[in-house]
């Protein structure tokens, strides 16, 4: 596996973006030896998530990883383990060439919105030609704002002593209008004058802002579901949660005489907790057959989930207006 390190900004964090193409009928031994892999990197330490994307429409079965670590010093030290060897020696078989990973330190991270994508491109820029790259950069950047449903780029230098890679994370809001961008003249253009300034270049694309609460890297098929399906969940757990709170801690606090704005405080950090670390949990592991993309994939998942989401909001607002009218 080759091994691209890109630092961005001084934010003390560390995420690897991990492509690599499954050989045909080998997806579910990849899935298998992909959710070993996790297991082994939630155990060491620093360990922060992984979400792993399954391929988009047209993209040749190419799956993207993405680990995240609380430093860079924790992510290399995965990396360079030789349990991470042994992994990478026991599935070599199950992709069509060497995987590639792109390492990214720093940056900000990207902000949810609906049916985002996001694209990876790592260039090799040529010696002596790196300000020649950034004024490039700078004109495609420029470029990109012009295009609909562009959402931002972030550019990573190389890490000294690492590898000479440059690497570009950019957004947009859509699948669509990023391979409209893709595959644009203006790109191509761009291309054309940019191959002055680097030998060859790699484009990966994700099709997530790289969730938080959705993560299902224990099972098959793990990725992040669509942003209304996890909207919906939300709502489903975070209802309950905030009406028992209101009648149990809130009258608490309300008979202590606590200040409103200090009662709020307390019960978003209650509540935020428990769907954390309880509620969302459960429901994703309740709704999986609904979340996950790869066992979503028949229309009657897709009824029947978004039924049983409905009815559970039906009977959370039944249960609640019957509790509420006794005790008011």
């Amino acid at each position: 596996m080759s091994s691209r390190a890109s630092r961005g900004s001084a934010a003390d964090n560390a995420t690897v973006v991990t492509s690599q193409k499954v050989r045909e009928g080998r997806t579910d031994e990849y899935q298998r030896w992909q959710d070993r892999t996790n297991q082994a990197a939630r155990e060491f330490e620093g360990f922060v998530d992984a979400e792993v994307f399954p391929p988009g429409a047209g993209d040749e079965n190419e799956w993207v990883a993405v680990f995240r670590f609380s430093g860079m010093d924790r992510l290399t030290a995965w990396l360079d383990s030789s349990r991470r060897q042994e992994l990478l020696n026991e599935g070599r078989g199950l992709f069509e060439g060497p995987p590639t990973q792109e390492v990214l330190h720093g940056g900000s991270p990207a902000q949810p919105a609906p049916d985002v994508v996001t694209a990876v491109i790592s260039h090799e820029v040529k010696p002596g030609c790196e300000q020649a790259f950034l004024n490039w950069q700078e004109k495609t950047l420029k470029a990109q704002q012009k295009t609909p449903g562009f959402m931002g780029s972030e550019l990573f230098k190389p890490v000294e002593g690492v590898q000479e890679h440059w690497v570009v994370v950019f957004r947009f809001d859509s699948r669509e209008h990023l391979d409209h961008w893709l595959t644009s003249d203006v790109r191509t253009k761009l291309l054309e004058e940019g191959s002055k300034y680097f030998t060859s270049y790699d484009v990966r694309k994700v099709d997530s802002a790289f969730s938080g609460w959705f993560q299902f890297d224990h099972g098959k098929g793990g990725g992040a579901p669509p942003n209304w399906k996890q909207a919906m969940s939300v709502v489903l757990a975070l209802y309950p949660t905030v009406m028992v709170l209101n009648l149990t801690v809130g009258v608490g606090l309300e008979k202590l005489t606590i200040r409103e704005y200090i009662g709020l405080f307390l019960s978003n950090v209650l509540s935020v907790s428990a769907l954390t670390w309880l509620l969302m949990p459960i429901v994703n592991r309740v709704l999986a057959f609904w979340l996950v993309p790869s066992r979503a994939a028949g229309r009657r998942a897709q009824v029947l989930g978004t039924a049983v989401v409905l009815l559970g909001y039906l009977v959370s607002i039944v249960v609640f207006g019957l509790i509420t009218h006794q005790i008011w």
